[in-house]
């Protein structure tokens, strides 16, 4: 199935890790030039879209910003289509996770799971909105929230699983928004899946995970992003406002 991506501009927060890294692989072998941001590793997202470059020929590059910073956020809207073109849809993946009980959790630290991963949402999408907007193009935001939103977390997650709900909410009010506009706003929300911020946990005892989910295992990145992917492109059409569980059967409604 063709997707419609060739050509199109995909900027990826967080894309040089885990769920971001693989987004921006299954972007690139559909065609799409793909922006791998990042905020603090400048090698590894260098050889992350080398890498693509490589791979698939295609124009991949690395766009530096804080996405809970409103001059970043411009900054790497600005990097982006210099170096790829103007960007058609954004995948809003960057996202912190501070672990420590709520009595114990510093404001600080709250704030900052906040910041990053709504704040930052709401910037990256302002951004895209205002400048698919002047050039009167139709686009794609995809938001990554998490079943946390509506399940909770174990103890410890409470600043994360507040933000992520978040995320949901702000899908739903932009997507209602923008429909006249040509613009279409949805969110993923997975459950349990191997990446860097759960590793540790999850090999000191993965068959405890596997057991939580219906289909008997955590999820891989590659059946998420297939998700994301698909609602980047031109397939998705018909899509807006959507929160699509991609959780092995966590979730069942």
């Amino acid at each position: 199935m063709d997707l419609g991506l060739t050509d199109k501009v995909v900027l990826v927060t967080g894309g040089a890790r885990g769920l971001g890294r693989t987004i921006c692989e299954l972007l690139a072998a559909e065609g799409a030039r793909v922006a791998v941001n990042y905020r603090s590793r400048p090698a590894e997202a260098e050889a992350v879209a080398a890498s693509l470059r490589g791979r698939w020929g295609r124009p991949v590059a690395a766009v530096h910003g804080d996405v809970a910073c409103e001059a970043d956020v411009v900054r790497m809207f600005d990097q982006a289509q210099q170096l790829l073109g103007p960007v058609d849809a954004l995948v809003n993946n960057a996202a912190v996770c501070p672990v420590q009980p709520t009595a114990e959790l510093p404001v600080e630290e709250f704030n900052q799971a906040l910041q990053v991963n709504l704040t930052g949402t709401f910037l990256a999408s302002r951004e895209l909105v205002r400048r698919l907007s002047a050039d009167n193009r139709p686009g794609r935001i995809v938001n990554i929230s998490s079943q946390a939103a509506f399940r909770g977390s174990p103890p410890g997650k409470t600043a994360y699983d507040a933000s992520k709900a978040g995320v949901i909410g702000f899908t739903v009010s932009l997507a209602r928004e923008l429909a006249p506009r040509g613009i279409n706003v949805n969110c993923v929300a997975p459950g349990l899946m191997y990446t860097d911020m759960v590793a540790q946990a999850i090999d000191a005892d993965p068959e405890k995970f596997n057991q939580r989910v219906p289909l008997g295992r955590i999820g891989r990145t590659e059946e998420i992003a297939a998700v994301v992917v698909f609602l980047c492109s031109a397939r998705a059409s018909y899509m807006t406002g959507a929160t699509v569980d991609v959780s092995g059967g966590l979730a069942m409604h």
